[in-house]
């Protein structure tokens, strides 16, 4: 069995921690610099839509919303904490985004499972203050599924289990597009529908390998994958509008620095092609290294930390500056590591962004030639190979200070930041 956990309006939540007086109030998270809603909880979602640029937000919606500069810092703290805490119940762990992991539960008893789950998520709630609800099922993609009925059905408790030939979870297939599915554009399924595809179930009974030769082997997984059998992994498609990972295991456990930092700058790399290929910018990363949770006979780190960009940026030479930083704050030597990656956070279109005029940043001479760079490279790895031009170190002199004139406290990560207590 399979487990989604996903942490509800997870920015707007960690912001909540340490604002209690902020819980039930409409409050919005904004982008690199203030410039645009990147997220917001349930009260915001009536007054401001996602990706609002902030100077156009009504008066009066401004006048009720609670609004904070983006604070990657405490949020890429806060998914650590939540993610040790989702270990103590089981120790198969596989982050997919900052708010989103994987949950593997093989061996546990089925008829306790729901229960098990529950107070797992209470637990989280104790210990982090942040809400999670948990999908449950026998794939990765009906776990998703199962996790947004969890959300949004107050009656599951925060917890749903889909069994995959049940009734309910065919009319569940039967009542959802399939454009809503897990790795399924617009464009696909526009395709799909040619072939009378548009729901769910349509698929799930689709002959997998007509799908397959139509398509891709990744649809074909698709249809198992609604059929109940897990087949796809995370590194097969991730969601562009929201995430894209970059994460391989290593050929053998290492314990050499040089090599970590080269797959760090290799997946940073690719993360980075990968997002000028789809038209999109990421406002910050996320990088994580792993060690083998089977070897209990070896030391365990499974360090997580985001950082934010200086701006919203496709340019290799940005991120793969940014990873490395990161990765020099977080690697411990006496480790041998299994698994390293790279997440690019929070994407937007690159076409449709638009640059502050405050920002502190590249010129539009500077951005041109750093294009024109990029789509050298893309097309030279296009053409001779992935990884044929690649960068061989990082010198990178990054601005990090960015304009965030709304920014709340670090509260876990600095001292002179701590939450004060006040007794009345």
């Amino acid at each position: 069995m399979i487990g989604l956990v996903d942490c509800n309006n997870f920015y707007a939540s960690c912001e909540r921690v340490f604002r209690p007086d902020w819980e039930g109030r409409p409050l919005a998270v904004l982008s690199n610099n203030d410039g645009c809603v990147i997220a917001r909880s349930n009260e915001a979602k009536e007054l401001v839509e996602m990706g609002a640029p902030t100077f156009k937000i009504p008066p009066a919606a401004r006048q009720q919303l609670i609004l904070v500069s983006s604070n990657y810092t405490l949020y890429g703290d806060m998914s650590r904490r939540v993610t040790a805490t989702l270990r103590e119940f089981t120790p198969d762990v596989e982050i997919y985004s900052i708010d989103e992991s994987f949950l593997g539960f093989d061996g546990f008893p089925l008829d306790g499972l729901i229960e098990h789950c529950c107070e797992m998520r209470r637990v989280v709630r104790r210990n982090t203050g942040i809400p999670v609800s948990v999908g449950l099922s026998t794939s990765r993609t009906l776990a998703k599924l199962a996790n947004r009925r969890a959300k949004k059905d107050a009656t599951f408790g925060g917890v749903c289990l889909m069994d995959s030939d049940g009734d309910e979870t065919r009319a569940v297939l039967k009542d959802l597009p399939v454009t809503d599915l897990w790795g399924v554009s617009g464009r696909l399924g526009q395709r799909l529908a040619q072939l009378g595809i548009v729901n769910a179930w349509q698929l799930r009974e689709a002959d997998p390998k007509r799908i397959r030769a139509r398509f891709s082997v990744v649809q074909e997984r698709l249809v198992y994958e609604l059929r109940g059998i897990d087949c796809i992994d995370t590194d097969d498609y991730g969601e562009p509008k929201k995430n894209i990972m970059t994460s391989r295991s290593f050929g053998r456990l290492s314990s050499d620095p040089h090599e970590v930092r080269q797959a760090i700058r290799a997946h940073a790399a690719r993360g980075a092609e990968k997002l000028r290929k789809q038209g999109s910018v990421a406002r910050a990363i996320q990088v994580h290294l792993k060690t083998n949770k089977h070897r209990e006979d070896l030391a365990q780190y499974h360090p997580v930390l985001v950082v934010q960009l200086p701006h919203p940026s496709n340019d290799t030479r940005v991120i793969v500056g940014a990873a490395q930083a990161a990765l020099k704050r977080v690697y411990l030597g006496g480790y041998r590591y299994m698994k390293a990656g790279v997440m690019m956070l929070d994407l937007a279109q690159a076409d449709t962004l638009q640059h502050d005029i405050f920002d502190s940043p590249e010129s539009d001479a500077e951005r041109e030639r750093s294009a024109k760079a990029s789509a050298v490279m893309d097309e030279l790895n296009r053409r001779m190979g992935s990884g044929t031009v690649r960068l061989g170190g990082t010198k990178g002199k990054a601005d990090w200070k960015l304009k965030a004139e709304l920014l709340t406290q670090r509260y876990t990560t600095r001292w002179d930041e701590l939450p004060v207590a006040h007794l009345k």
